[in-house]
Formats: structure tokens, sequence, C-alpha cells
């Protein structure tokens, strides 16, 4: 009979640093990016907190390396996407770029907590890297100049990677909290609230809030950072792109 302690044990010699992300992954998913601690993922493990430290050496470290784990999800969904011909038109980079990106979200709203991770982040993953290399790719198969795929990045931003970043978030907005989209709703109307307050010093704005609305928790990974509104930016974005590769052919 394995006693308790040897039981222990052999737990933690068969825990890995890949296991490790992954329950952390999923603790995220399930109780919101707030709840993940160093505490709380060792008790979803069965094991003590100072066992972590074998494999992950900090929060910081433990937070680069789930965002490693989205990442490398989305590079594996892109991945299944039918592969642009070779011979087929420069123009076929619009469509195969929008694809691409859109597939990342389609990642990101199973882990909404990721985008706030990835804002975060100062070192670079592996698999970000290879991602953004494959949309440099697509770029330059539509006849893009170095200078012109520079500039698209930087106005792509973190849309490139299937999010949009917030010009503000009212507190406990944030995709991803715990709570989940009751807080986030509940924030975005104390924020209405207060603003319609302020009807007399802000008209447009308070006249805007009143006509526009998001969708649902389901599509949305910040505030205003719904499908629509995504692919509203996404769009603008490319289709001005379109227009500047063609004026650099001529």
């Amino acid at each position: 009979m394995t006693s308790p302690r040897a039981a222990g044990t052999a737990s933690r010699s068969a825990l890995t640093r890949a296991r490790v992300l992954e329950s952390a992954v999923d603790l995220a998913d399930r109780d919101g990016l707030g709840s993940l601690t160093m505490r709380s993922l060792a008790r979803e493990l069965g094991i003590e907190a100072m066992s972590l430290y074998h494999h992950v050496a900090n929060k910081e470290d433990l937070l680069d390396g789930v965002v490693d784990v989205v990442a490398a999800e989305i590079q594996d969904a892109v991945g299944r996407l039918e592969a642009v011909a070779d011979d087929a038109p420069e123009s076929s980079w619009k469509p195969a770029l929008r694809r691409q990106i859109l597939t990342a979200r389609t990642v990101l709203l199973r882990h909404p907590w990721a985008s706030t991770v990835l804002e975060s982040r100062t070192s670079f993953s592996l698999h970000v890297v290879r991602y953004y290399d494959s949309l440099i790719g697509l770029m330059r198969r539509g006849g893009f100049s170095y200078d012109l795929v520079h500039h698209a990045m930087h106005a792509l931003g973190s849309r490139a990677l299937g999010f949009s970043q917030e010009l503000f978030e009212p507190d406990g907005a944030t995709a991803g909290s715990a709570g989940g989209g009751s807080a986030k709703e509940g924030a975005a109307d104390a924020a209405t609230a207060l603003l319609a307050q302020m009807a007399d010093e802000l008209p447009h704005m308070v006249e805007m809030l009143a006509e526009v609305g998001h969708e649902g928790a389901g599509s949305t990974l910040g505030w205003c950072d719904d499908q629509t509104e995504f692919e509203f930016g996404l769009d603008l974005i490319l289709d001005g792109l379109d227009r500047l590769a063609e004026r650099e052919k001529h």
C-alpha cells in the first residue's frame, strides 16, 4: 500500500512545466485572471506552493508561460488554415491576412483574459514572433515593401493578434476578470450613468452612447472590443493598406 507521503512525492515528480502552464490557463479560463496566483495554482494541482518553483521562477515567469501556451494555440489554429496557393494573385494577401487575424481572435475569445497578459509582457514569445513573421510574409506576397510592412504592423498594433487596445476601460470591465461578462456589463453601466449626469458638459458623447450598443460577452474582449468593432477597425486598416500597396506599384 502506497503511503500519502510517497503518493505526494510521485505526484510532484510527475509534474512538468507544461502541465503547470496548462493548469494555469484552465484556472484563468474558469475563474478569471485575478484568480491566478501561485497559491491558487498549487491548490489546483494538489501540491504545496513551493513545489511550483521547480517549474516556474515567479509570477512573471508564470505569465510569460501562459502567454506562450495561448500563442502556441494561435499558431496551431493559423497553421490549419488553407495556405495561399503559389499562383494566387497578389490581391490574395488581404483576405488571407484578415482570415489569419480573425482566427487569432477566435482563440483569444476562448481565453478572454489573455489579451491583458499579452499587453503586459516585456519579453518575446517565440510563438508570437513566428505568428508576426507569417503576417509579414503575407504582406510581402501582396507586393508590400518592407517599409510599408513596418508601417502596417504599427497601424495594426494589437489587432494583429486579434484584440483592440481600449482608449479607457471602467474599473472592473476587463475581460477575463473574475465574474466575466456581468462584471463588465456592471462597470459599463456605471460609467454610462456617470456620463449621463454630465450630459450638459458632454452632450455629443452622451448622445452617442445612447445610440450605440455592443454585442454579448461571447464576442467581446474588452469594454468596447466586440466583434463588430474589431472587424470595423481591422477592415479600415486593411483597406487603407491595400490602397497604399497599389500606390507603391505605380
